[in-house]
C-alpha cells in the first residue's frame, strides 16, 4: 500500500501505467466497502477481525439464537419449529462463501482475482465497461439484500416486542431482547451478504469476459489475420478456464446445499403436522428467496458467458460464407452478374429496429464488409470454423459446460426428485 494519490485508470491513456495495487486504484472504494463488510484481508489484522467477525455472526449468534433465546413453550404465533433448517442453511452458504473468498484473496490477491492485472492489455471500451460495472456491483448487492433485511428486521422486531422471549440475560428483559434481536439481525444480514457478495463477484468476472468476447467479435469486421483471431481466442479460452477452476467449488458446494436446504423444506412443509402459517414459515420463505435468488445469479451468469463463448462459433461461420460469396462475385468475369449488397438482402428500415438490444457484436444478423476478409484464403477460413466448432469455450464444472443445456437438466434432475417427495408426503404420484 504506497502513498501514491494519481489514479490506475486514465481516461486519456490506452493502457494501464502498472498492473500492482496501491492505495487509490480503482479497487479502493471496493477495498473500503469490503473492510466496512468486515470480510477484507489485506493485512494480518484484518484478516484476524474477518475471521473473528465470521465465528460470531456465522457460528456463535445462531447457536445461541436457537438454543438459548428460541423457546420451546411459545404459542403457536411465536414458535419457530423451522428455525433449525433456515440457521444451518444460512450458515452453511455463508460458511462454503467467507471459506472461498478467503481462498481466493489469500492465494490471488484481490486484484489478480478480479483480473485488473490484466486490463493493460484489453481495449479502452472494455476497461471502461468493467470498471463500471465494478461500481454497479455494490449496489446490485444492496438491491437484492436490503429489501429481505427489510423483512427479517420487521419480523424480528415484532418476535422479540411481542413477547417472543423474556430472558433477561444482561439483568433487564427489555435490554436482553434489544441486544439478542440486534445481534440475530446483524447475524442475518453478515451471512447473506457474504454469500451474495462471491456470487456477485463471480457476475463480475463473467461480465469481464463478456465485454472481451464483444470486443473479440469485431475483429471479424476489420482487417485481421488468422493467427491473430486465434491467439485472442485462445486467451479467452485460457481466462475461461481459471474462472472455471476457481468457481467451480463454490458453485457445485453451493447447488448442493441450497437444492438439500429446499427439498428439507418441502420434506418439513408438506408433512402433516406442519403449520404453514405465516407466522412459522415466513421466515422459512425468505431464507429460500434469499438462496435460489443467489443461485440464479451464478447459473445465469455461467450460462450467459456460455452463450456469448459460443456465439463466436456463429460469427466465423457467417464471416467465412460471406468471404466465400465475395470471392465466387469477384472471379464471374466472363458473365456479367449483379453485385448483390447487404443493403439488398436486409432493406433499410426492415428489421434493424425492431430488435432493440437483442444483437451485438456476436449475434446479429447483419453482412460482414468485405475489406474484412479480403486477403485470407479460404483453407484458413474453413481451419478456422472448424476450430471454433470443435472447441467450444464456455464455463465449465469438473468438465461439464454450464449452458442452457446444462440448466434443463438440472431442473429436470430436481423436478423429479420434488415429484417424488411430494408422492412421499402429500400423495402425488
Amino acid at each position: 500500500m504506497g502513498d501514491v494519490k494519481d489514479p490506475l485508470v486514465d481516461n486519456k491513456n490506452k493502457q494501464f501505467d502498472r498492473c500492482m495495487s496501491h492505495a487509490y486504484d480503482e479497487l479502493h472504494s471496493f477495498r473500503t466497502w469490503l473492510k466496512i463488510m468486515c470480510v477484507d484481508q489485506s493485512s494480518r489484522w484484518t484478516t484476524l477481525l474477518s475471521w473473528f467477525v465470521f465465528l460470531v455472526f456465522a457460528i456463535v449468534v445462531p447457536c445461541f439464537s436457537h438454543f438459548y433465546l428460541a423457546c420451546s413453550d411459545c404459542d403457536s404465533r411465536h414458535s419457530r419449529p423451522y428455525d433449525t433448517l433456515i440457521q444451518l442453511s444460512l450458515s452453511g452458504v455463508a460458511t462454503l462463501s467467507f471459506l472461498c473468498l478467503s481462498t481466493f484473496v489469500r492465494k490471488y490477491g484481490l486484484r489478480r482475482f478480479l483480473f485488473f492485472d490484466k486490463l493493460y492489455n484489453e481495449s479502452e471500451i472494455v476497461r471502461q465497461g468493467y470498471t463500471g460495472q465494478l461500481n454497479r456491483s455494490l449496489k446490485l448487492l444492496f438491491i437484492f439484500v436490503l429489501p429481505c433485511f427489510a423483512v427479517e428486521s420487521a419480523y424480528k422486531i415484532w418476535w422479540y416486542a411481542s413477547g417472543g422471549t423474556r430472558i433477561p440475560f444482561l439483568g433487564n428483559v427489555i435490554v436482553s431482547d434489544a441486544v439478542a434481536c440486534t445481534l440475530e439481525l446483524l447475524s442475518w444480514l453478515y451471512r447473506t451478504v457474504v454469500f451474495f457478495l462471491v456470487c456477485v463477484l463471480f457476475r463480475l468476472i463473467c461480465y469481464l469476459q463478456i465485454l472481451r468476447l464483444q470486443d473479440f467479435g469485431k475483429i471479424f469486421q476489420s482487417q485481421s489475420d488468422v493467427e491473430s483471431v486465434l491467439i485472442e481466442h485462445l486467451r479467452i479460452r485460457r481466462h475461461l478456464r481459471i474462472i472455471s477452476h476457481r468457481y467451480r467449488v463454490f458453485i457445485l458446494w453451493a447447488l448442493v446445499i441450497i437444492t438439500a436446504s429446499q427439498f428439507a423444506s418441502l420434506l418439513m412443509t408438506t408433512r402433516p403436522s406442519g403449520d404453514l402459517s405465516i407466522y412459522k414459515t415466513g421466515e422459512l420463505a425468505l431464507c429460500s428467496v434469499s438462496l435460489l435468488a443467489g443461485l440464479l445469479i451464478l447459473l445465469r451468469s455461467a450460462t450467459r458467458i456460455t452463450h456469448k463463448a459460443q456465439a463466436v462459433t456463429c460469427l466465423a461461420a457467417k464471416w467465412h460464407v460471406c468471404a466465400t460469396i465475395d470471392s465466387f462475385d469477384s472471379a464471374e468475369t466472363e458473365t456479367p452478374v449483379t453485385h448483390i449488397t447487404s443493403d439488398q438482402y436486409f432493406p433499410e428500415g426492415s428489421s434493424d429496429a425492431d430488435v432493440g438490444d437483442e444483437e451485438d457484436e456476436l449475434d446479429n444478423s447483419k453482412f460482414l464488409p468485405a475489406y474484412a476478409y479480403s486477403t485470407i484464403s479460404f483453407q484458413k477460413r474453413q481451419a478456422l470454423v472448424q476450430y471454433f466448432e470443435n472447441n467450444r469455450a464456455g464455463v465449465t464444472l469438473y468438465g461439464f459446460m454450464l449452458d442452457r443445456g446444462s440448466l434443463h437438466t438440472i431442473f429436470g434432475i430436481e423436478l423429479s426428485l420434488v415429484l417424488w417427495l411430494l408422492g412421499k408426503t402429500v400423495g402425488i404420484s
